[in-house]
C-alpha cells in the first residue's frame, strides 16, 4: 500500500502536470503565420537605431532597447487590433483581459518614463530640453486610452463590440505610432548631445548603470504575472534577421519560466500574443479559431 505521502506526491504532481498542459503558453500553437497576415501591421515597426547607425555609443544602445520595447508594445496592438473582428463568443472575457494587459503596460511604461529615465537622461546630460515634446506626446495619449479601457472594462460576449474597440484605437493609433517613433529618435540624437558622456568615462560608466538599471525594471514594476508574460510572447527572437534573439539579456531558464510558468497564471489570455513560447512569429490565434469553428460546423451540416 502507497504511504499518504507518497500519494499525497503523485496526486499534486498530476495536478500540476495537468495545469501545466492546460494553462501554460508552452502549448499554445505555434505555427508560423500566413504571409501578410502578422502583427507587424498596421502600427509599424520601429527599426533600431543600431541597425539604421551601426553605432554602439552610450545613447544609440539606450535607444535600441527603447525600440524593442517599443514594437512589443506595436506588436500587442496590432495584434488586439487585427483579431478584435474574429473573437468568438467564448472568448471575449480572455481577449478583453489581454486587451487591457496591454493597455496597462503601456500606461505603465509611459508613467515610469516621466517619473525615473526622463529626469535622469536630464540630469546626465545636464540639459532640461533634451526631451523635446515626448511627454506632451504622452498626454496626447490619454483620451483614448481612457476610452479604450472604459470600454473593455466589464466587457463580456453580449456587450462586446468589436467595431467600436477598432474605432477607439483609430482614434489614437496616428498618435500612438508617431511617438513610438519619435521618442526613440530622439533619444538617439542624444549621442551627439555636447554633454553626452564617453561610454568609457566614469560619467559614461554611471550613466550606462542608471539607464540599464531602468530598463530592467520598466517592464516588471508593471507586473510580473500580466505584463512580463505578455512584454516577452510580444517580443520577436527573429527581428532584424534574429540579431536580437538574446534580448532582453536573461537567462535561458529564467525566460522560460516567466513565459510558461509564471505565465500560466492568466494562461488563456496568451492565446491572443503574436509570438509563442519561444519567440518565433505565429498565426494570430482569433482568425484561425473562428474559421476553424466554421470549418467544423459547415462539415457538420453536410453529415445531416
Amino acid at each position: 500500500m502507497w504511504s499518504a505521502g507518497f500519494t499525497a506526491v503523485v496526486f499534486y504532481a498530476f495536478l500540476g502536470a495537468n495545469l501545466f498542459s492546460r494553462r501554460s503558453p508552452f502549448f499554445h500553437d505555434t505555427g508560423a503565420p500566413p504571409a501578410g497576415e502578422w502583427a507587424d501591421g498596421p502600427l509599424k515597426l520601429v527599426d533600431t537605431p543600431w541597425t539604421l547607425r551601426q553605432k554602439d555609443d552610450l545613447f544609440t544602445t539606450a535607444a535600441t532597447h527603447m525600440a524593442l520595447l517599443h514594437n512589443a508594445l506595436i506588436r500587442g496592438y496590432n495584434s488586439i487590433y487585427l483579431q478584435a473582428p474574429h473573437v468568438r463568443a467564448g472568448d471575449v472575457s480572455d481577449f478583453a483581459a489581454y486587451a487591457l494587459t496591454w493597455h496597462k503596460f503601456l500606461v505603465s511604461h509611459h508613467d515610469d518614463e516621466e517619473a525615473r529615465l526622463f529626469p535622469d537622461v536630464v540630469e546626465i546630460l545636464r540639459d532640461d530640453g533634451v526631451w523635446a515634446n515626448t511627454k506632451q506626446e504622452h498626454g496626447s495619449l490619454l483620451p483614448g486610452l481612457a476610452a479604450f479601457q472604459a470600454l473593455l472594462n466589464g466587457t463580456d460576449a453580449a456587450t462586446y463590440d468589436a467595431s467600436a474597440l477598432r474605432g477607439v484605437m483609430d482614434s489614437f493609433a496616428a498618435d500612438l505610432s508617431a511617438h513610438l517613433h519619435n521618442e526613440v529618435a530622439v533619444m538617439a540624437d542624444m549621442s551627439a548631445h555636447e554633454n553626452a558622456p564617453a561610454r568609457q568615462s566614469l560619467r559614461g560608466a554611471l550613466a550606462g548603470d542608471m539607464l540599464r538599471a531602468w530598463g530592467k525594471s520598466t517592464v516588471t514594476k508593471a507586473g510580473y504575472v500580466d505584463v512580463v508574460p505578455f512584454f516577452l510572447l510580444n517580443t520577436d527572437r527573429t527581428f532584424e534577421g534574429g540579431v536580437w534573439r538574446n534580448w532582453p539579456r536573461i537567462p535561458a531558464v529564467v525566460r522560460w519560466s516567466l513565459v510558461n510558468l509564471v505565465g500560466m497564471r492568466h494562461g488563456p489570455r496568451w492565446r491572443f500574443s503574436s509570438c509563442d513560447a519561444a519567440g518565433r512569429p505565429r498565426e494570430l490565434f482569433a482568425p484561425r479559431a473562428l474559421r476553424e469553428a466554421k470549418g467544423k460546423e459547415e462539415a457538420e451540416k453536410a453529415d445531416l
